[in-house]
């Protein structure tokens, strides 16, 4: 038997897995489950964490996932490979299943981060700087040499999730390049590359034509923060439950602007800061259109933070509320220049 049909054989079987292990849980409530044989295929599983169908891919992530980003504060001062490391084993031991990796550092740093243990995890994975944002990169043929190149270079059989990082204002891709993502995201799922597929962007009206024009598509990200809320008419939340697509919430502290410190050791600010991250975390998982949230996370003590606000009451009290209208607003003001766009998804 070669290579080619070991691997082939082991993708088939962990995509079986994960669907019979879907079958019994559903959204089973607060941290809550069907059954402990359900339980028992769910990676990471911590009775203490959420699980979420994530759409047709019947995966079952973790209420809150990870994100590839690192920005509240430098890392790099740090041994790198030891602090995500770090996070990563944090993230495994409270129960959080899902790795979303949106440049090629990023697949690198968590693929060795999960060295050893890479089924343990569920990993999305973009080359965001060979992909639909560059010109070059806008035929189904170059894409799919990009995730070859990726794979290769991170030492991975297939991805669980190729999402390809679109433009920002996807509505800027012309029709013709949003067929060449998808026959690219087809073909890496026929050849047994990726798992499952989707896209990231920044443009709400784009990703519901998207989807709705593109059956093949199974998972989507978009921004939504603590100022985000369901559109009262044609929201893109309807779009999803229609066509049963999954969906990860990207920048749900807007960019970080609703801090005040910077996530330092020893930060002033690192208590309030942290009840912010929980308030908006738990605004946002009220809203079961939003499969999960995925702040990126740069310590241990951050990844306790978020699971905290999975076991935390979905329902802010008034108080609550309006100390996360006062941050939102002030974080909402203190937009930087580049982060305006943010402000186009308090309707979604």
């Amino acid at each position: 038997m070669t290579k080619d049909d070991l691997s082939r054989r082991r993708f088939i079987r962990n995509s079986s897995l994960v669907a019979g292990g879907a079958i019994a849980s559903g959204l089973a409530g607060q941290g809550g489950l069907a059954s402990a044989a359900s339980a028992s295929k769910i990676l990471c599983y911590n009775p203490d964490m959420e699980y979420r169908r994530l759409g047709k891919t019947e995966l079952m992530v973790s209420a809150v996932c990870l994100g590839g980003h690192w920005k509240r504060y430098d890392v790099m001062d740090q041994d790198f490979d030891e602090n995500r490391k770090a996070v990563v084993d944090r993230c495994m031991e409270v129960g959080i299943n899902h790795i979303d990796a949106c440049s090629y550092r990023e697949v690198m740093a968590y693929c060795k981060a999960l060295k050893g243990r890479r089924d343990k995890m569920t990993m999305a994975l973009s080359h965001a700087g060979q992909e639909v944002r560059k010109e070059d990169y806008r035929t189904s043929e170059k894409l799919l040499a990009s995730l070859d190149e990726t794979l290769r270079d991170s030492r991975q059989e297939y991805t669980d999730l190729w999402r390809i990082t679109c433009l920002e204002p996807g509505g800027k891709h012309t029709f013709n390049t949003s067929c060449e993502i998808v026959d690219a995201l087809e073909k890496a799922k026929k050849q047994g590359k990726a798992r499952f597929i989707g896209m990231s962007s920044h443009d709400r009206r784009w990703h519901k034509m998207m989807i709705e024009y593109f059956p093949q598509i199974d998972v989507v990200l978009f921004p939504y923060t603590s100022m985000s809320k369901r559109a009262p008419t044609d929201s893109l939340f309807d779009a999803l439950k229609k066509c049963d697509v999954g969906s990860f919430g990207i920048k749900p502290f807007a960019s970080n602007s609703l801090f005040k410190g910077d996530s330092s050791p020893g930060s002033p600010h690192a208590e309030e800061d942290n009840r912010r991250a929980r308030l908006a975390l738990r605004y946002i998982l009220a809203n079961e259109a939003v499969t999960a949230p995925i702040p990126g996370l740069v310590s241990p003590a951050q990844v306790d933070n978020v699971a905290r606000a999975v076991k935390e009451s979905r329902e802010l009290d008034t108080k609550e509320k309006a100390e996360l209208a006062e941050a939102s607003e002030r974080a909402w003001a203190n937009l930087p220049a580049d982060y305006q766009w943010l402000k186009d998804w308090q309707y979604v």
